[in-house]
This record gives structure tokens, C-alpha cells and sequence, in this order.
């Protein structure tokens, strides 16, 4: 009959399930390869139990090992690509997102919002383009960028609160840390449909984002031009071919721009403006 322990989950009451996932969320862009050792110290699991579920997940393919320790393995790869708002939105994005590439030579990026971080699901960038510091399944703090600013813009209300409640990283000189100057950015970035963040980052880039819009209007995405401030191109410039690409992948998704929106337009808001939320 199993112990009360087993019942549990274990001493520290987690579930196996949960165990399992807290071995695989110890593995990130600064820890792609972990010892066994290193996986139980970062997991807080003994290193008896964490060697039987590396074992089972070696077994299934979620991880590999590699040079005396484990990696992520490709069948974990294959189930994250499954998930419909990464390898689907990639799929549609991405024909529009090399013309874009094709028309500018700069950094093409594509992300979603996943709670208060923009996830970034596919990037197209050239050797000459500029340095940026996201990358294709990393996280990025919403404020600080183009495509998160435009996701933050457009995201509920309670969303927008707690990232404006929260201590504000700064970056740079020039990182927006006031939550009632970033206030006023979103308020700006819901009026025009674009968003554009002049060196928050790095100090050398900027970029400009645009919202992608789902078939019942709502924002699904955001794609994002990022260039050098110093190079030929400015926001004022940027700004056309930026909406045209995500209206473009926003139609492509069956989004349909003389439907309704959900929510309500905002006063004095352009025909390139949708309906959201307001922040107030």
C-alpha cells in the first residue's frame, strides 16, 4: 500500500507531474546543459528522485545527454511546436515577415504575451543588423520594446496594472521607468496601432511594433522592425511597412478589418487605431 509520501507527492508535496516540470524548468538560454546534480539543486529535489525522473525523461526524449550532463531533446522540441500559437502563427507570419526582411535588411521579430513577459516565437535577422538581445523562445519584460509595448497596449486591464505596479527595469539611459510616463505611451501606442521604443534596450536601436489581430480583432501577436539609430532608417519611416505587414498577417489569421473589434474605440483614435481597453 503506498506511504502517505507517495500519496502526497513526496515530502515536499508536489506532485510528480509537478516534479517532473520543475526538472525541465531548470533548463534555460544561460543553463542549455545541467549535471545531474545541478538539475536537484535547481529543482530542490533529492538526487535520488531527481536521477529517476531524469531517467524516465531520457527514456521519452525530453532530455539528451550531453557531455556529462543533460540537454533538452528534440521530442520535447516536436510538443512545443504543437502549441497553436507558436509553430501555427509562425507559419502564417512568416511569408510577410522575409518581405519584410527583404525591404528593410534589419531585424524582423515576432512575439506573443504570456502573462506580464512578450515570448519571442520567430526572428529573421541579417549579418549586418543590428545587436539585439531577444531570441526565437525567449522572454523579454513587456515595457522596454516594440512588440511588447504593442502587447501590452492592447492587453487587459488588469494586465497593464500589475506590470505598471511593479518596479520598472531599467536598461538604459533611455528606459521608460515612470509608470505615468508609460502610461501615456500605451495610451499613444492604442490611438496610432504602433508602438516604437527608441534605445530601451540597447542604447544604439530602436524599434517599432505593430499589433496582429485574430479573426474576432483581438491582439494575438505583435511584429516588430529593429534597427540602428544611427542607419537609414527612422520610426516615421519604419511605420508604413510595419502596419502593412501585420495587417497583412492579420488577415492571413481571417481577421476581417471592416468587422467590429471587441471592446471600444478609443476618442480621436485613426483608422489604423483598433478597439480595445483603455488604460486610464
Amino acid at each position: 500500500m503506498p506511504g502517505k509520501n507517495a500519496a502526497s507527492g513526496g515530502r515536499d508535496g508536489r506532485s510528480l507531474s509537478v516534479r517532473t516540470l520543475d526538472v525541465l524548468g531548470a533548463f534555460g538560454a544561460a543553463r542549455p546543459r545541467l549535471t545531474l546534480s545541478e538539475l536537484s539543486r535547481a529543482s530542490g529535489l533529492s538526487l535520488t528522485t531527481t536521477h529517476r525522473i531524469v531517467t524516465d525523461l531520457v527514456e521519452w526524449g525530453a532530455l539528451e545527454e550531453a557531455d556529462g550532463g543533460y540537454q533538452a531533446g528534440l521530442r520535447l522540441w516536436e510538443a512545443a511546436c504543437a502549441a497553436p500559437r507558436g509553430l501555427a502563427l509562425r507559419e502564417t507570419a512568416l511569408p510577410t515577415m522575409e518581405d519584410l526582411y527583404e525591404a528593410t535588411h534589419e531585424n524582423v521579430q515576432l512575439a506573443v504575451r504570456d502573462g506580464l513577459d512578450a515570448v519571442y516565437v520567430e526572428r529573421i535577422t541579417g549579418h549586418g543588423a543590428v545587436r539585439v538581445l531577444t531570441r526565437v523562445g525567449g522572454r523579454f519584460a513587456l515595457p522596454a520594446t516594440g512588440v511588447g509595448l504593442a502587447l501590452l497596449a492592447h492587453a487587459p486591464r488588469e494586465v497593464q496594472e500589475r506590470v505598471l505596479a511593479e518596479p520598472l527595469r531599467r536598461w538604459t539611459p533611455y528606459t521608460v521607468t515612470d509608470p505615468a510616463v508609460l502610461r501615456i505611451m500605451l495610451a499613444e501606442v492604442r490611438r496610432t496601432g504602433t508602438a516604437v521604443s527608441d534605445r530601451q534596450v540597447t542604447d544604439d536601436a530602436f524599434s517599432v511594433g505593430c499589433p496582429v489581430r485574430g479573426v474576432g480583432g483581438e491582439v494575438v501577436a505583435a511584429l516588430s522592425v529593429v534597427v540602428r539609430c544611427d542607419g537609414p532608417f527612422t520610426p516615421m519611416v519604419l511605420t508604413p511597412a510595419v502596419r502593412a505587414a501585420s495587417r497583412s498577417i492579420s488577415r492571413a489569421l481571417g481577421w476581417e478589418p471592416t468587422r467590429p473589434t471587441r471592446g471600444r474605440r478609443l476618442p480621436g483614435a485613426s483608422g489604423d487605431s483598433f478597439r480595445t481597453s483603455e488604460v486610464p
